[in-house]
């Protein structure tokens, strides 16, 4: 058998075990069927996985996978051109269920600004576009708009629907906005905006059994990627200790974010004044690293469906973890922020003003009307996102703390 011939049947071999797993949990979960150019994707960053788990030497951590299947260029659920947001998406973000939520939150982001010269508006992972297209739209009516709107965007195919959305709702303060990859060098004045950006951070997942640390990674076996574990080694290890995790008499997983300090970080050097917003699903440490929650709480997402198998359809499904706050916290306060709030969504909102911005939404008919409530139901309950997703608020160098958070605020939590 010639090479050439040989390489093809293995690629086909290969091919026809990738679609056979692919079907087999498709049919357990009743998830439904990617498309032949969705799935030809996958196994082209399944390669790209192998071989970085070769050029490791036979292991990768699960963080250096999760950063490949979410961000690996072309071919990254970030980065790949899968549909993520909305109904034919994979999830719904706050800002696709209304404009409300970007109206309410322009309120407390344009008292910040007017207390700045030149300020800016800096948005991290800005999604669709919305968010960015609807906070413009708010403040062009309070006639309070920033000198610039930066999106720091590290996805061409998403800055390409984000330039599109905005060209559409906003065509007149198009030029307003630039994209970044990275955030500005010259520090500005700024108000920051991350809204779902810190659960899409690559995170190390650990199990502890005996008071024994182990890090799940990636390896190969049988020409398919396959998950295994290995000793943590004493640095992670240290960083484990320091979550407090009373450990059970039973294996205990859960997952860790390293990256939220040197993120942080960057932020505090790029800013001379200003406010930050982070609203993410997540937990004060205490409630994270909880007895509850002992088997973690990392999970893939696939057309609105959970799936706990994070190496199907690599390039394919969301891959995501809730949120330490107290990380975020801690990170804040090593790094020059003042920590001035820490609240639920749908606590926020309602400080923010949402009742009034509702209040004051024209409606032409009894079904608009409904319409509008449930979104503000959506947004602000404690049974839909109110609840699930939290706000932090940090400032930098502002005399007063920054507005969001005058009603149940519950740093004491962090």
């Amino acid at each position: 058998m010639s090479t050439v011939l040989g390489t093809e049947l293995f690629c086909m071999i290969e091919c026809h075990l990738l679609f056979s797993n692919i079907v087999t949990l498709m049919q357990t979960l009743d998830l439904p069927e990617p498309t032949d150019d969705e799935i030809e994707q996958s196994r082209k960053l399944n390669e790209i996985i192998k071989q970085s788990v070769a050029d490791a030497g036979g292991w990768i951590d699960f963080d250096q996978y999760m950063q490949l299947a979410l961000y690996a260029p072309g071919l990254g659920y970030y980065s790949g051109g899968v549909q993520k947001f909305g109904e034919q998406g994979d999830f719904i973000t706050s800002p696709e269920v209304s404009p409300l939520f970007a109206q309410t939150l322009a309120n407390p982001v344009s008292m910040v600004l007017e207390k700045m010269t030149d300020a800016k508006i800096i948005e991290f992972g800005a999604g669709s576009g919305k968010l960015a297209a609807d906070i413009l739209l708010a403040l062009q009516k309070k006639n309070e708009l920033p000198e610039e709107y930066l999106i720091i965007e590290l996805s061409a195919e998403l800055q390409q629907r984000q330039k599109e959305t905005i060209q559409q709702i906003v065509p007149d303060l198009y030029s307003r906005v630039s994209w970044l990859s990275f955030l500005p060098e010259k520090p500005v004045n700024a108000v920051v905006i991350a809204n779902e950006v810190l659960d899409a951070m690559p995170v190390k997942r650990f199990s502890i059994k005996d008071k024994t640390v182990q890090l799940l990674g990636v390896d190969v076996f049988q020409q398919e990627l396959r998950l295994s574990y290995k000793d943590a080694g004493k640095k992670i290890t240290d960083s484990i200790d320091l979550l407090n995790i009373e450990s059970p008499g039973h294996t205990y997983t859960s997952e860790i974010n390293l990256n939220i300090e040197p993120w942080i970080k960057s932020i505090s050097q790029c800013i001379n004044r200003g406010a930050v917003y982070l609203i993410d699903y997540g937990y004060p440490r205490s409630e994270y690293y909880s007895e509850e929650r002992h088997m973690g709480t990392f999970m893939g997402y696939y057309r609105h469906r959970s799936i706990d198998e994070p190496l199907w359809y690599p390039g394919l499904q969301d891959l995501t973890a809730f949120v330490d706050f107290t990380s975020v916290a801690e990170a804040a306060i090593e790094n020059d922020f003042d920590v001035d709030g820490f609240t639920s969504q749908g606590n926020f909102l309602i400080n923010a003003g949402l009742a009034n911005i509702v209040e004051k939404t024209r409606a032409d008919s009894e079904i608009k009307k409904l319409q509008i409530v449930q979104q503000m139901k959506t947004l602000s309950l404690p049974g839909e996102m109110g609840e699930r997703f939290k706000v932090i608020g940090l400032s930098k160098g502002l005399e007063e703390n920054i507005p969001g958070f005058e009603v149940r605020d519950f740093r004491y939590r962090l």
